[in-house]
């Protein structure tokens, strides 16, 4: 079964809101909620993660916390547009720690990037001894985050 021919019914999107919302929770204690035995409801499980539905299991971390209090959105255009520099591009922006997403978009930027950092000083350091230095950025745009009002991975 490939996901072009898999339609999720509601015990599988039941499962995928519970699991969204804790994914410690026991098999067990998922069948429970949903009204179904164990083994039907693992077999569920395991067949979403199969078919690349579920695609991993993690855990969310307050980034404040974790001295990753600044947010930055960063729009960049490339000045050169070809399947050669986007790629460079792509390749040496995902080995940077400090994007932790990073879109192709449309408009007047080809790109968004989420970046945190501890504060500025070190969001400076970041953007000027690392991003500004590879090459095919023509422009770019610095959103600072003041609050965050609403941030989340669920989907369902």
């Amino acid at each position: 079964m490939t996901t072009e021919n898999y339609s999720p019914d509601e015990k599988d999107l039941s499962i995928l809101r519970i699991l969204q919302k804790d994914a410690k929770l026991s098999v067990r204690d998922i069948a429970n909620r949903i009204n179904l035995s164990p083994t039907p409801t693992h077999e569920r499980i395991k067949r979403m993660e199969r078919l690349g539905i579920i695609k991993e299991y993690t855990a969310v971390v307050d980034r404040k916390k974790v001295n990753k209090g600044m947010m930055v959105i960063c729009m960049i255009a490339l000045n050169v547009h070809n399947k050669k520099t986007a790629g460079k591009f792509i390749e040496e922006v995902g080995k940077l720690r400090e994007v932790i997403e990073f879109y192709n978009i449309s408009g007047d930027f080809d790109f968004m990037l989420k970046i945190l950092a501890p504060n500025m000083d070190e969001f400076h350091k970041f953007f000027v001894n690392k991003l500004s230095e590879i090459e095919g950025i023509g422009q770019t745009k610095s959103i600072f985050v003041m609050n965050s009002i609403k941030e989340s991975v669920q989907i369902l």
